[in-house]
């Protein structure tokens, strides 16, 4: 057989597949499946058994993405299908291996009639969607100092778990909740009223709530599942707050207690810290140093200081790098710890 004449039908034939396996079973065996276009071998020496093979790395070529033939390329897709798990994960190395140009060749079939092609072929187009985010939102921590918007940095972490999300749809249904409760606020009532018509329209009408039940699923760290499940842990709650009063002009800020996180309304008329995990609860700068010596921490004026936009995002991150080393999700903790990283510059 000749690499010239390998065309897109190069899917193993049924009886090539049994003949393949029923050899895998004797230890005895040496079996190569050679493909001479795709540039890789998969070695199984003398000793392996089926069902102990681990199959070799491909051997990469210098073989370009832009070099494979649309029936080349057809080829290696149709593969992607295969039944034979080890088959399948060289295939899917091979894809990877060639980059982010691969997941145009995969779109077309995320609507395939065989579900194992099409739930793969979703996979790894979201491999490289999530690795196109990453590098977004680590460019924009990179590129901005103390100060930058928030909202677009939210969303752009955000899009490093969920790289498909509209986020022009989510900014829509802000603005819309900045809407009803413009209509509802009087311009000269007092913080404590303004702030009481904001809890009752989100904590009431719209039902957020802080999640004490899963308080540590990494859904609560991420503003496009806080919006869609109207739960989430402090900091993203305050978050929300912060967009809304940032559409409403109301001089709220965040604020980094120890283990907490809270918001502050201050103007000429007045000061009033609220806790939006626990429905918008009123405290008192009192109630606030009262917290801080219940536990066990110092009295600095810094830990009542409104938090950057950095130090808020870096905040998020942080938490959320915590939560995943305490599932055990190694891969995405070290994502986190870049963002850290590159956070704390």
């Amino acid at each position: 057989m000749k690499g010239a004449g390998i065309s897109a039908d190069l899917r193993f034939s049924r009886f090539q597949r049994a003949a393949l396996k029923s050899e895998a079973r004797n230890p005895k065996s040496e079996i190569r499946i050679i493909s001479f276009w795709m540039g890789f071998f998969i070695v199984m020496p003398p000793g392996f058994c089926s069902t102990a093979v681990e199959r070799e790395s491909m051997n990469l070529t210098s073989t370009t993405a832009k070099e494979l033939s649309p029936s080349e390329r057809l080829a290696l897709v149709s593969l992607l299908a295969d039944e034979d798990p080890a088959i399948y994960q060289t295939v899917r190395e091979k894809l990877l291996s060639y980059g982010p140009p691969a997941a145009d060749w995969l779109r077309p079939h995320v609507t395939s009639n065989d579900p194992a092609l099409r739930r793969r072929a979703r996979q790894i187009i979201l491999h490289f969607d999530r690795q196109a985010a990453d590098d977004h939102f680590l460019g924009f921590c990179l590129r901005h100092g103390e100060e930058f918007d928030l909202e677009e940095g939210a969303w752009l972490f955000a899009q490093t778990q969920y790289p498909r999300i509209n986020v022009e749809a989510y900014r829509a249904l802000l603005d819309e909740y900045a809407n009803e409760l413009r209509a509802r606020l009087i311009s000269t009532a007092e913080p404590s009223d303004i702030l009481t018509i904001v809890n009752q329209y989100l904590f009431n009408d719209l039902g957020f709530a802080g999640n004490d039940e899963d308080y540590y699923a990494p859904e609560n760290s991420y503003l496009n599942c806080v919006l869609d499940r109207r739960t989430g842990n402090p900091i993203n709650l305050c978050l929300l707050y912060l967009l809304l009063a940032r559409r409403l002009r109301l001089p709220v800020a965040g604020i980094g207690l120890p283990g907490h996180f809270i918001c502050r309304y201050q103007s000429s008329a007045g000061e009033l810290y609220l806790d939006p995990f626990h429905r918008g609860k009123f405290l008192s700068k009192a109630d606030c140093v009262q917290y801080l010596t219940n536990a066990n921490c110092s009295l600095r004026d810094d830990y009542l200081t409104p938090v950057s936009p950095r130090r808020l995002l870096l905040r998020i991150c942080s938490n959320l790098h915590q939560i995943y080393q305490r599932l055990e999700q190694a891969v995405e903790a070290t994502r986190l710890q870049r963002y850290l990283v590159a956070l704390a510059r």
